[in-house]
């Protein structure tokens, strides 16, 4: 099982896909970290926002979750360069992900965040220095940055880091409902161009990032998606007040992790008619935290695809 935990939804960035900094949370709502100790043991925990490195008790947070979790990725857009490397230098067994949105102009025009892209690669640059491996950084494909996605990769493949995408999306997490790809060709083909590249590596990986970026592409174009969803089943979202949700589009709470222990809830049957509106919710996404797990179920569909397309995509 996986979980994401939202940390706040204060965050010093005013991206264009995403309003949540226009409904940041209150301190004092946040979920005390007491509360934390109820988290299950799960495979992997991403830690998220809003920007987490805003709460002050982000490494509390992260001393309580870090013995339930084979492993935590932080997302963060690596503004907080020094706090992001105090908490690395503790314990340099995390993940990072920096949220780049393409090369300076194009990153710092959609985060709505003056030197942004400087902040972030700092980031990114010291904890490399550190040692740390799990690191790297991911972009939301947009028409605005499609255009930077390849030397974004290329750039994650020169410092020998991770490299992440997903696509443009709406949901309640984000207060967005009118984000749209409009330049669905261009879009698709930087995809495509991307997807080529990691066929020529030698890392397998690589070619089931591939795949899912292929994934991506039939989102984009409106296509129905390619695997089940697990949100709801293998994938949990907790939200900084402490309700437990099946995903960040979703918004049907299965219960709030304050009134009783997650896996009372979890095993509930409010919590079974939530999944049941996960697997029917009929929009499609494609979102790398949803796609994980239903790729590891059906590794050996895709790795027929992978066999099919590598030497001819």
């Amino acid at each position: 099982m996986e979980g994401i935990l939202v940390a706040t939804y204060r965050c010093n960035a005013r991206c264009h896909m995403c309003n949540t900094w226009m409904f940041p949370s209150e301190i004092s709502q946040e979920l005390d970290i007491k509360y934390y100790e109820r988290f299950p043991h799960v495979r992997f925990l991403n830690i998220t926002g809003g920007e987490p490195f805003i709460r002050q008790d982000l490494e509390e947070i992260v001393k309580i979750v870090k013995p339930k979790a084979d492993r935590i990725c932080i997302s963060t857009n690596g503004y907080f360069t020094d706090r992001v490397i105090r908490l690395a230098e503790k314990n340099r067994d995390l993940g990072f992900r920096i949220s780049l949105e393409g090369l300076p102009a194009a990153n710092d025009e959609l985060r709505g965040m003056k030197d942004g892209f400087d902040h972030g690669l700092r980031t990114l640059l010291q904890l490399h220095r550190l040692g740390l491996k799990d690191i790297g950084f991911g972009i939301t494909v947009s028409d605005r940055n499609a255009k930077d996605l390849l030397e974004l990769y290329e750039l994650a493949k020169w410092l020998k880091v991770e490299f992440a995408t997903a696509a443009l999306h709406n949901g309640y997490y984000f207060h967005k409902h009118d984000n749209a790809i409009e330049k669905k060709e261009e879009v698709s083909n930087a995809f495509r161009e991307l997807i080529r590249e990691l066929f020529k590596t030698t890392r397998p990986k690589n070619w089931f990032r591939a795949y899912f970026n292929h994934g991506l592409i039939n989102y984009v174009n409106g296509g129905k998606r390619l695997l089940p969803c697990e949100m709801g089943s293998d994938i949990f979202m907790v939200d900084p007040f402490g309700e437990i949700y099946p995903c960040n589009v979703l918004q049907e709470s299965m219960g709030n992790i304050k009134d009783a222990p997650f896996e009372k809830i979890w095993n509930s049957p409010r919590a079974e008619e939530v999944r049941k509106m996960a697997r029917n919710c009929g929009k499609d996404c494609w979102m790398i935290g949803s796609v994980s797990p239903a790729i590891k179920k059906n590794k050996w569909f895709v790795l027929k695809w992978i066999l099919r397309n590598k030497w001819s995509y």
